[in-house]
């Protein structure tokens, strides 16, 4: 029961990062957004972002007081420990988190466990991790081990629309993947009864964003993909941008995870998936889901539309799960049913069995549509 609140009433709640920015360029205001809140930051990117990204902008480079970490490679506790260290050697009072989900969610934690201010500056729309108030640890071989939960969400999120535009396609493409499961996640979570991911129930307004990320994806997914292929920053993918990273972080966070995210870290005790970004697995959670929950023909026909329109998995074969075994694929379902994953945050009781039968399903219905054999 939470403090302050009789059981049964708990209360409605939603968070939000304190700043969010999205614009051309936006990364040169880095500088001053960090002099707001501190005189001596670290800033932790990946090898790419301090190669390919950093050496543009020598306004940043160039500050004595911004010392540069290169990301290890995964968030895990050994990294976290080790940032933990370069803060307090460096005496840093703001971090700042600048490449992909597992930069930003490290750099998320090591602020949190430092009580520092952080500031995220995703250089691909592949997750909705930027604003979100939780990061995933996994295991030094990647294998998803728990959620962490800040005591605040992010002090600012700057996101530079041309930075993302440069990026390879396939990250915005998972992105949408990690976003299109906010809405029907919102929805079993409204359905079921079940708290949210800041401890209490969804509110009208951030099911409203769940639901306008879900539509924006529909409308804008497949021109933005096209025009990121050709490294415009458009109306269109502006707008992909702020579903993938604002709305699905808002949405997901203030209505609740269930089957898709579950399934996700389900799919992670298979090695075969470890070469595939987040959003293309929770892709196949929520597709899945659909399966699972008894989604009618004509949803369930318009979502696997989108996937195979912008590139996203519908089969095992897409996630290098073709010849995966069904007693390997029932790990991944008994992974997905552990008591502490959000699977049951879906209305009525789910099995294992419920999982891979739905996982199965969603896989023989992608391939049908593929071969053009399903019948409606």
């Amino acid at each position: 029961m939470m403090r302050g609140f009789e059981k049964g009433k708990e209360p409605l709640k939603a968070v939000f990062p304190g700043k969010y920015i999205q614009g051309r360029n936006a990364l040169s205001d880095l500088p001053y957004i960090m002099e707001l809140m501190g005189d001596n930051g670290l800033l932790l990117a990946s090898p790419s972002v301090i190669s390919n990204v950093l050496p543009k902008y020598s306004l940043i480079e160039s500050r004595k007081n911004i010392h540069i970490e290169t990301f290890g490679g995964e968030c895990c506790s050994r990294e976290v420990e080790r940032m933990t260290v370069a803060v307090h050697h460096n005496k840093a009072n703001v971090i700042v988190g600048m490449g992909g989900g597992k930069v930003i969610d490290t750099a998320k934690i090591v602020a949190d466990k430092a009580g520092i201010p952080v500031i995220v500056v995703p250089t691909i729309a592949s997750t909705d991790a930027p604003t979100s108030g939780c990061a995933v640890l996994y295991s030094a071989e990647g294998v998803f081990e728990s959620v962490y939960y800040l005591k605040m969400n992010p002090q600012a999120v700057l996101v530079d629309e041309t930075i993302i535009a440069s990026a390879p396609t396939r990250f915005l493409v998972s992105g949408m993947g990690d976003a299109l499961a906010t809405w029907f996640e919102a929805r079993s979570c409204k359905r079921s009864g079940s708290s949210n991911e800041c401890g209490g129930y969804t509110t009208l307004t951030a099911m409203g964003i769940a639901h306008l990320c879900y539509q924006t994806l529909l409308r804008y997914g497949l021109q933005a993909k096209k025009d990121c292929d050709l490294y415009l920053t458009t109306h269109a993918l502006s707008n992909i941008i702020e579903a993938n990273i604002l709305m699905s972080g808002l949405g997901f966070e203030s209505c609740g995870l269930a089957s898709a995210h579950a399934i996700h870290n389900g799919l992670t005790v298979l090695e075969e998936t470890h070469a595939f970004y987040h959003g293309e697995k929770v892709a196949l959670g929520v597709l899945a889901g659909l399966h699972l929950t008894g989604t009618p023909v004509k949803e369930k026909d318009r979502v696997y539309g989108f996937c195979e329109s912008v590139g996203l998995p519908t089969t095992f074969e897409d996630l290098n799960l073709g010849g995966v075994s069904r007693d390997r694929l029932m790990m991944a379902a008994v992974k997905t049913c552990h008591p502490a994953e959000a699977i049951h945050h879906e209305p009525g009781r789910v099995t294992p069995e419920d999982v891979l039968t739905a996982l199965l399903a969603a896989d023989e219905y992608g391939k049908k549509r593929k071969q053009g054999t399903y019948d409606r």
